[in-house]
Parts: structure tokens; sequence; C-alpha cells
């Protein structure tokens, strides 16, 4: 039989203070949220709520004519859900995890198809509610961080029961004008280049809208704008538009930017035959609906080899004369102030890619340079740009009577 070996007083008191010890500091990591209280170094629990919030920054909207679209701004990813409740008509979005850090946009902004909104905490998310003042259909999409923005949710609210289009119907019966389409690049969510004062969206609509009321002075023009506020267009679409109003010129205004804040001077661009070629491919791919080419030839009933013939044929017609075109109104800008280029540049621009429209893009200036920016900003100056392209318009087609003849 073994003899157990006793502790001393000493001993028990060395095994009492070890064990007070080990609980001690197993209370304190459990405290502080900390894993393991044996050997080995403690780790941090990463703990969802607070610490893993999403900050909703900035809440920004647009209204065209038949779309309203919103856009959330967060600094992180974030899960959403939508429900509509009826009685009366609202739209709600869920957003988790998600902490208010912007306002609500008022009821006077929030366009046609919303009354207001409103928001509320709930226990694991934020409610933005959209009281409806019509019946609507809604798209919503969740954005990657691109450029200076970061994660975003869109909702494009529109009609429920149009058809969704950002162009006006097709005139009817005989043209009685030139119909000239004049683009105000940019819009809404797209602000293009950015000033220290202000944006390119902003002041290329101001000369436009000018552009058209200078066109329209004239008796046998009809000019029309293919947006006419603060909403963004998608870049094919503003040709469809050209094509659907019948349009016989077609120009796009644009300010330029670039990193060396002293480049300054106005250019004119034509489309290039690099980025006609691709088009062709394009219209190829989907002849079936390209019926209403330069001369009324359709392309639905020819095989690809003559459809792709005449198609470049068009093309090559057309940016022939849009390098005519853009040589009048660059000669006319030339006259009020520098210009960047003294020829016309050519590049594959897709709103340049009308195959039987001529169509320019004209850079009115540098929005980086600072005296230019000012310049651009002073409607007297706006004013001048206006009416220094209508010239040039007016010029090109003097020159080409027999084209632009009204029957």
């Amino acid at each position: 039989m073994t003899t157990p070996i006793r502790p001393t007083p000493a001993g028990q008191r060395l095994a009492k203070l070890l064990v007070r010890r080990v609980a001690l500091a197993c209370a304190c990591a459990f405290a502080l949220g900390l894993q393991g209280c044996g050997g080995g170094a403690f780790k941090p629990v990463v703990k969802s709520g607070v610490a893993q919030a999403v900050n909703l920054q900035d809440i920004r909207m647009w209204h065209a004519p038949q779309r309203s679209r919103i856009v959330f701004d967060m600094d992180k990813l974030a899960k959403f859900e939508v429900l509509t409740l009826d009685s009366p008509p609202r739209v709600v979005i869920d957003l988790f995890g998600v902490q208010m850090r912007s306002a609500i946009p008022p009821a006077n902004n929030t366009g046609q198809f919303i009354r207001q909104i409103r928001y509320g905490k709930q226990k694991t998310a934020t409610r933005l509610v959209f009281d409806l003042a019509m019946p609507v259909r809604y798209f919503i999409q969740r954005l990657e961080p691109r450029g200076k923005y970061q994660h975003r949710v869109v909702v494009d609210f529109y009609p429920k029961d149009a058809v969704v289009e950002l162009d006006a119907p097709p005139p009817q019966g005989a043209k009685t004008k030139i119909v000239i389409l004049v683009d105000a690049g940019h819009g809404g969510e797209d602000a293009g280049a950015v000033g220290k004062r202000t944006h390119e969206k902003k002041v290329v609509l101001q000369i436009a809208k000018k552009l058209k009321d200078h066109l329209n002075k004239q008796p046998q023009l009809r000019a029309e704008l293919t947006r006419t506020g603060d909403y963004y267009i998608a870049l094919h679409k503003r040709t469809r538009i050209a094509r659907r109003r019948q349009a016989d010129l077609f120009v796009s205004i644009h300010a330029d930017a670039f990193k060396n804040k002293s480049a300054r001077g106005a250019s004119v661009y034509a489309l290039s035959q690099r980025g006609a070629s691709s088009e062709t491919a394009k219209w190829l791919a989907n002849k079936e609906n390209a019926s209403d080419l330069a001369g009324g030839v359709s392309l639905a009933d020819k095989d690809n080899q003559l459809a792709g013939v005449l198609l470049d044929l068009s093309m090559s017609k057309t940016i022939s004369e849009s390098i005519g075109f853009g040589g009048e109104v660059l000669a006319e800008l030339k006259k009020i102030g520098k210009v960047h280029s003294k020829r016309i540049e050519q590049a594959g621009f897709v709103v340049l890619k009308s195959p039987d429209i001529p169509s320019i893009l004209v850079e009115t200036a540098y929005i980086t340079n600072p005296q230019e920016e000012k310049l651009l900003m002073n409607p007297k100056h706006q004013e001048r740009i206006a009416i220094a392209i209508a010239a040039g318009i007016s010029n090109y087609l003097k020159k080409n009577r027999s084209r632009y003849a009204i029957r």
C-alpha cells in the first residue's frame, strides 16, 4: 500500500494561488471576447453588429421623363430585401446592417412616381418605404465600387403600363424641316469631366439648350434635345433617338479634361474608320432591325456579304460627310477662342456610330483649365459657343443644299 503524499501548508497555499490566477485569466479572456485561456496567443473574435455596420453615406436622385433613379451610396456591401405593399401602394426595401448617415430626399425632390420616402430602424435592418404616387414597375440592382463611387444599391422606377422609351414617337407624315438632334453629354449619375467649380454634365446641357434655341430661329430647321434635364441616357440609346426622330444631323456637346491644367481649346471629332468597322459588325449581327439606311435600303432581305458592302459604303460616306460637317463647326469655333486641334479629330465614340446620320462630337473647352472652366460657366460665353456651332451647321447645310432639300 502506497502512502499518499500530503502537500505541506506552503504548497497548499501556492496551489490555491495558481488556481485563482488561472480562473481570473479565463474570466478576463471571456469578458474581452478572446478565445482560449490555455497556452498560445489570444485571438480576437470578430463580432457582427456595430463593428460590421454598413454606412449609408449618400442618397442621390435623378428624374427623366419616364424614369426616376435613386442611388444609395454605401461604404460596404449590404444585403437587402424588397417587397411591395398595397392600400396605399408602397415599395419597401430592407437594408441589413445599415446605419443611416444621409438625409432622406424631401418630398419635392422625389419625382413623379414617389410621393415621399420614409425610413425606420428595424431590429436588424434599416427600412426604407417609398410611398407611391401611381402604379409603377421598378428594377433594383447592386453595383460594385467603380471610380469615385463605392458600393451602391440602385433603384429605377418606371410607369407600370408604359413601354419604357426615353425618346419621343417618330414624327408622322412627310418631313417639312431639317432635323438636328443636339445631344448634351453625360447626365444624372454620370457627371462627366469634373472641374474645380462645376461638372461637365451641367454646362453642356446649358449650351445644348442655347444651341437648340438658335437653330430653331431658322424656319427650315427643327432642333431637338436627347435629354432636357439632369438624367442619364445610355450611349446607344442616344443614336437610336436620332434615328427614331429622323435626324439629318447629330451633334454631341461635351467639355474636355486633362491632368495638365494648362491644356485648353475646343476640338471637334468625327467617327474613326476603326470605330466604323466595329459598328458594322454589330449592325450585321442584328440586320433584321437595320431597315432604314440612307436611301431607304433595307438589310433584312440581303445576305451577309451584300449587307456588309452596303453598310461599309454607307459608313464611309457618312464619315466623309461628318468630317465636312465638323470642319464647318470647327472653323466657326476658331473665331471665338483657341482650338486644341486645328483639324478634325477622329475616334470611336459610341454616339457617332450612326451609319447614315452625319455626326460630330464637340469638346467645347477644357473644364480642368481654371480659365476655361470660368468661361464655360459664363452664360454669355455659352451663348457664343452655341452661336458658333449653329453658324457652322448653317454653313454646312448651305454647301450641301441638294442633299438636304426638303421634299
